[in-house]
């Protein structure tokens, strides 16, 4: 029976659980990044910097509410339809799924003002600004490694019997040893094993040896942000605005991962001695992930004359605060050759829960939009989200007071693996009467990944005994909509066509392995958005 552990105790027990710690691979998955908001806002590919006037200004720029003349409450939601698809050396393997979504509430209220400030303007808002739903499956062969050799690598100089249990002193080696989670469990799996003494250690994978490797991964979650913003009109030439966001997280991650050999070198049930046989073993790993933080958000619109507006907004990280949890286990079966006796079984983790902090990237944009009478809008934007300055740090107790530590590697990792990300944003607007108007917006987004981390010419740690990853690449969101209008009564639909690149890795590139399990990873997605409100 797994035991739970809290893994906020000490310095000394998080150094313990290395396995069990946040990553960099960590802090890069809750940092996801994407166009979402109101019908009108995606329409225009999110170009709304300079704009405002809209209930999704509030996630953008704050400054955008000073443009509003009258209040406003509206809401909308999207249909999601979802196509992963996996490419690898055996082919393609795709998975599809639809989902709809809740995306935002939002009231703006109005008080006009006499003298230099026309209006203070104040507005509440609920908005999904992300969602991590993904699946995908593959397979490879020949593999030129195995997973097992590469926690072999790692584990050397650990001492093999801290490792074990001992029911007879109670001993548990994921809460009593400094040994990594990862070891413990193939240890005890038998993926890795004793080469002449306690602290060298052999994988399964020889020369001889021909494997395959087949993995899932399925991911769930979101991200909610509830923002209350505040703004001003300065004689219609300056807008101001900041805001507070209080953000809401939740992740989860099931992932399966199985090799099988002919060839391998195994455990001979005698001594220490190896032997070759066949080897297949599974590991299956559970994590969740969930918290709460805050931020805040400046900005200001300029519009030194009628048709031009440039806006300019700063978002400061959002200070979180997470717990994570999970576990992780193994289904092993060994044979010698030569010999009918089959070895086999399952080993898992204790469960773990601990506390840690991410502060999420600073952003900074900026925007331009020419408004041309009461026919047409053309807007553009600029983002930089540096992804190189996320922080990670672990909670630490010195007797009844607790706080965090900033974790200096995992912090070192995320320099390494991470770069900014650079975001273009143009939108147009064009206004067929009084009711209708047509939308269309293109959003660029550059991945945050390191060359070296992405090609496999950097060692990627990750967190508990989970070793896969998956690093996005450049993304396109390509965007159409129409908006009709009827007196104080709106409403607006939108397609929005996402499609973003990603490379999954089973395992780090290691001392001279280039080529572990992997795939090549296409999302497409088609969302329709529809958003409606009221102006009074």
């Amino acid at each position: 029976m797994r035991k739970k552990i809290i893994l906020v105790a000490s310095v000394c027990l998080m150094a313990s659980a290395t396995a069990s710690a946040q990553s960099a691979i960590d802090a890069y998955n809750m940092s996801s990044n994407q166009l979402r908001g109101s019908a009108r806002f995606v329409g225009m590919g999110g170009a709304f910097t300079s704009l405002g006037g809209d209930i999704s200004s509030m996630t953008q720029n704050p400054a955008g509410l000073g443009l509003y003349r009258h209040s406003e409450v509206g809401t909308g939601f999207d249909i999601s339809i979802r196509s992963y698809k996996a490419e690898t050396d055996q082919g393609s393997y795709s998975n599809n799924h639809t989902k709809a979504y809740y995306d935002n509430f939002g009231y703006v209220g109005t008080a006009r003002l006499k003298g230099a400030l026309r209006t203070f303007n104040w507005g509440v808002s609920y908005n999904r600004i992300a969602t991590f739903d993904r699946r995908f499956n593959g397979y490879n062969r020949p593999t030129e490694s195995s997973m097992s050799n590469y926690i072999a690598a790692f584990s050397e100089g650990t001492n093999s019997t801290d490792m074990l249990f001992d029911k007879s002193k109670d001993y548990n080696p994921y809460l009593d040893s400094d040994a990594d989670w990862l070891s413990i469990l193939a240890y005890n799996s038998q993926m890795i094993n004793n080469t002449g003494n306690a602290t060298s250690y052999a994988g399964l994978f020889q020369n001889g040896t021909e494997g395959d490797a087949e993995y899932s991964i399925r991911e769930r979650g979101h991200t909610d942000e509830y923002n209350i913003d505040f703004a001003g009109n300065v004689s219609d030439i300056v807008f101001w605005g900041l805001g507070v966001g209080i953000v809401d997280m939740s992740y989860s991650r099931e992932s399966n991962y199985s090799e099988s050999m002919a060839g391998a070198l195994v455990y001979a049930n005698n001594g220490d001695n190896l032997a070759t046989g066949n080897a297949g073993f599974g590991l299956y790993n559970n994590k969740y992930v969930s918290g709460t933080g805050a931020n805040l958000k400046f900005g200001v619109i300029v519009r030194p004359f009628e048709m031009l507006r440039i806006g300019l907004a700063v978002h400061t990280p959002s200070w979180m605060h997470l717990t994570s949890s999970g576990y992780g286990e193994t289904e092993y079966n060994y044979t010698v050759n030569g010999s009918s006796r089959t070895n086999s079984g399952r080993e898992y983790t204790d469960d773990f829960e601990y506390n840690w902090r991410l502060n999420t990237p600073w952003k900074f944009m900026v925007g331009a939009s020419l408004v041309i009478g009461n026919k047409a809008i053309v807007s553009l934007d600029y983002e930089h989200a540096a992804y190189g300055s996320m922080k990670v740090g672990y909670q630490s107790w010195n007797g009844w007071d607790s706080g965090y530590t900033s974790d200096e590697k995992v912090n070192t990792d995320i320099k390494n693996y991470f770069k900014a990300s650079n975001t273009i944003r143009l939108g147009v607007e064009y206004r067929l009467s009084r009711q209708f108007s047509l939308r269309a917006g293109y959003n660029y987004q550059t991945t945050n990944v390191r060359d070296a981390a992405a090609n496999g010419h950097t060692e990627i740690f990750t967190s508990g005994t989970d070793t896969g990853y998956t690093f996005d690449k450049d993304t396109q969101n390509i965007c159409f909509g129409i908006g009709y209008r009827y007196q104080a009564w709106y409403i607006d639909l939108t397609y929005q066509h996402t499609r973003k690149g990603a490379t999954f890795h089973a395992y780090t590139p290691y001392q001279g392995v280039t080529e572990t399990p992997s795939a090549d990873l296409t999302l497409t997605n088609n969302n329709i958005i529809i958003s409606t409100g009221f102006k009074f």
